[in-house]
């Protein structure tokens, strides 16, 4: 199966931004163990801090992979453009937050892509990309 993993914005600061929330750890090291952790599946993986761009990576992903694990960051809470890029593609898609979102600042509870996802997983830190994969090779038996 081919899974494509979708990061938004400051996630290319893992390891270095408040790793009291988000751990020491860096994506690519993260990344690393995934694939050594699905060696039969095909993953990739996709990082940017700019909204269309992410748009453009859900659109291309969405007809080319076979499901999507979306972080989309703080787009998740202002982004309607990646929820309607969501909605446009045939592949499953699984929101991922690696804090807990409903126990931080209020605005972080509202999600314009929980509606739109087949799924949500937040708050298991990192483990929640691998609980996503999990997830999608249920969904796509």
């Amino acid at each position: 199966m081919k899974w494509m993993i979708i990061n938004g914005p400051n996630i290319n600061l893992l390891g270095k931004r408040e790793p009291e929330v988000y751990g020491n750890k860096t994506f690519a090291d993260y990344f690393a163990e995934l694939k050594a952790l699905f060696p039969e599946d095909h993953l990739a993986e996709y990082q940017s801090n700019i909204e269309g761009e992410l748009i453009d990576k859900i659109q291309q992903s969405g007809f080319e992979y076979d499901g999507i694990i979306l972080n989309a960051a703080a787009y998740t809470h202002t982004s309607v453009g990646i929820a309607d890029a969501v909605k446009a593609v045939p592949a499953p898609v699984v929101e991922v937050h690696i804090s807990n979102t409903h126990a931080r600042e209020s605005f972080r509870k509202d999600s314009f892509l929980s509606p739109v996802v087949n799924g949500v997983i937040l708050g298991f830190g990192l483990d929640s990309y691998r609980l996503a994969i999990m997830a999608l090779k249920k969904m796509t038996r």
